[in-house]
């Protein structure tokens, strides 16, 4: 039974597959698999660990002369997040008449978080399957934007709260990069080891999808409603195509560029955070809460096969990049 073939079929497969299914047994069985011990920190409680040695394994991959490369990737990924995903939440807040508003259903600080926030899981999955070392190891860059900072931002910059402290860790952002900079290390000062490590990274990337999986539920999508859904496919179409122009512009891969088009699943508790910092966003918190995890969900589901379309569309120009082409 080919079951690789199969899979690889579906746009994305080895990522969205075992995402789907984990998200699956979770909601119809969120108990199957959390038995303790071995199953489940591998299945259950496993991301964090299977990211960073994913992370691990793509530092092995990029070339010393090709560090600024990756720095630069994860900056821009940033910015563009940050600047267009913002400008579209700041257009909501204001058709909504201030942090107590609605605008079509949509709650304004659930659509900056959404639009702010990307999903370093699934970014690292998507740069794994569709770019190179150096776009994985973009990530260590663009992990800035987890949690509530660059909402907190974008609201300072329209007036609408001050910028508080204790919302960025430099030890987390350190932690992030870590696992990078020691297979980086690995990698450059011996060969052997790029290779050996290498073979490891295509390994994980199903695995850690599942384990990403058995912590959604397919029941944000209901409790977050329609509003919550439209704002996922408005994360993946705004953020994600800017981040492929961008890309593209840059002439670099702009599959890697439409990866970050997703809202981290940190990014639900943002806007608790905000109301925290700021009792004028209190009035929605909940709301807000629950139409960010229906975009985590969204987004989830939807960005890798929208990628997937991106680079059947890619291949038949004859543009698509040749890290790409043995997914296509």
């Amino acid at each position: 039974m080919k079951v690789k073939q199969s899979i690889e079929k579906i746009p994305g497969g080895m990522m969205v597959v075992p995402l789907l299914l984990g998200a699956l047994i979770n909601t119809v069985a969120p108990d199957l698999l959390r038995i303790g011990n071995f199953t489940q920190a591998l299945f259950v409680d496993g991301a964090t660990t299977l990211i960073a040695l994913f992370l691990l394994c793509a530092g092995s991959q990029i070339n010393i002369r090709s560090f600024g490369v990756s720095f630069g990737k994860g900056f821009t990924l940033l910015m563009v997040k940050w600047v267009f995903g913002g400008l579209i939440g700041v257009l909501i807040y204001v058709l909504a008449g201030g942090p107590e508003g609605l605008f079509l259903g949509l709650a304004p600080v659930a659509v900056i978080a959404a639009m702010t926030n990307s999903n370093g899981g699934l970014y690292v999955a998507l740069a794994g399957q569709y770019g190179k070392g150096e776009d994985k190891a973009a990530y260590s860059v663009l992990a800035m934007n987890d949690g509530p900072l660059f909402t907190m931002l974008t609201l300072s910059i329209v007036g609408a709260m001050g910028i508080q402290s204790g919302y960025f860790s430099i030890t987390a952002f350190v932690g992030v990069l870590l696992p990078i900079l020691i297979g980086f290390i690995l990698g450059n000062i011996d060969e052997d080891m790029r290779t050996f490590l290498g073979k490891g990274s295509d390994m994980l990337i199903p695995a850690f999808a599942f384990a990403l999986g058995m912590n959604i539920s397919f029941t944000s999508i209901l409790e977050g409603g329609l509003p919550g859904v439209v704002l996922g496919v408005l994360v993946v179409l705004v953020t994600g195509i800017s981040g492929y122009w961008i890309f593209k512009l840059f002439k670099w891969n702009p599959l890697v560029g439409a990866a970050e088009g997703s809202t981290a699943g940190n990014a639900v508790a943002t806007p608790a955070a905000i109301a925290a910092a700021s009792s004028a966003f209190a009035y929605n918190v909940e709301l807000a809460t629950v139409q960010v995890a229906a975009s985590v969900v969204t987004t989830a589901i939807l960005l890798p096969i929208f990628i997937g379309f991106l680079a059947k569309r890619l291949e038949k120009k004859g543009q698509l990049p040749e890290e790409a082409r043995q997914q296509a």
